[in-house]
Formats: C-alpha cells, structure tokens, sequence
C-alpha cells in the first residue's frame, strides 16, 4: 500500500487529538450501517493504530486490525494487550501485492486507507474476494477536492465514480452520503467526508 514508509516512521505519535476526534465521527457513521453486526467478523482494513476499529470492536463478535505498516501493528497490539482485549488479531499484509485466499470477513470497513491506494480497483477486487456472500464493505474518505495537489495520495474520490467501479467489480446495493465537513482536517484543507455502505 502507498506511503507505508511514511507511516512506519511516525505510528508511535500517530494518536493526536485531531485524529481521535476524526475516528470517533468515522466510527460513528459506520456503526449506523452495522445489522445484527455482533456475531459478525471484521476486518478494520488500514487499520493504523486501530483509532476506528477500537471504537467498535464490541460491536462485532471478532475483529482483525489489518495494515501494511509493521509499526501501526506494533501499536494496536500493545493496545489489544493492554486492555487485554479477547475478541482481536492483527495481520501485516499488503493488499496491493498479494491476495488472501483463507481471509474471510462479514464486514470490512477503511477509514480514510482509500486514498493512500494506488491501484484502488485491484485493492477493492480483493476486498471482494474476501467478504463473506452477503457481507459488507464500508468506505470513509475524502470527497474529491481540486485545491489538494498531491502525488502521495488520491485528492479524494467522486461518489458516483467510485460506485461505478465498485459495481463493475460485483458489489451491489451500494449506497453513499457526505457526513461529515471540517476544517483543515485534509492536508491542511478544509474537506468533506463521505460513507459508502456496499454489499457482496
């Protein structure tokens, strides 16, 4: 996945206040799409420290906090273990290199992981793969926004774009809304985000 070098550096001072503050309300806006979500598996997808899947894990029956970045993982473990949390695992894997066969999961939620990834087809084609018939894939990121010029990350996405390939890739019943709008809260630019609620 894009930038993990970047996040490899700095997981240990990850955990500001803007950034807690910023996955409490992504956290929030996925557990309005979660249906009888606590004897489900998921996977928090680009997990980082884990800031949205922590807020959720006693929502689901079991969680597995997954990232690219061996450091990030460093962190949620020391957390998991810390709080001597039972009902999660954690996996350093790289979505954009290799699939999973034995990877499973009822939901997958990505909270602003999206547009770190290069090849965002490729990525959500194996996210495909591993959702459970019936399963959910929930998407929190960015509205595309024109003044971000980047060549780190995707300057946010277009919602009617990115249904589009989700659609060709198989997914259904896909549903998406602007949420949330702060301030500076994207590269130093005030931004929009959205939900994107999908179904295998």
């Amino acid at each position: 996945m894009g930038n993990t070098d970047k996040f490899e550096m700095i997981a240990n001072i990850y955990d500001t206040s803007e950034r807690i503050q910023i996955a409490k309300v992504a956290s929030d806006a996925i557990r309005e799409y979660l249906v009888d979500a606590n004897n489900k598996n998921a996977i928090d997808f680009g997990c980082g420290t884990g800031l949205v899947g922590m807020n959720l894990l006693n929502d689901f029956n079991s969680m597995l906090f997954l990232d690219t970045s061996q450091n990030m993982i460093n962190q949620i473990k020391q957390k998991i273990s810390n709080s001597n949390i039972q009902n999660a695992a954690t996996l350093c894997f790289d979505f954009e290199k290799d699939s999973l066969s034995d990877l499973h999961a009822d939901y997958i939620f990505m909270a602003q992981v999206l547009l770190h990834i290069n090849d965002v087809e490729l990525v959500l084609s194996r996210l495909y793969d591993v959702l459970n018939v019936g399963g959910h894939l929930l998407i929190v990121d960015f509205n595309k926004n024109e003044e971000i010029v980047s060549d780190m990350v995707h300057n946010g996405f277009d919602q009617v774009k990115l249904t589009d390939i989700m659609t060709k890739i198989g997914y259904r019943d896909i549903q998406s809304k602007t949420f949330y709008t702060g301030s500076k809260i994207f590269m130093g630019h005030d931004a929009s985000m959205f939900i994107l609620d999908s179904q295998k």
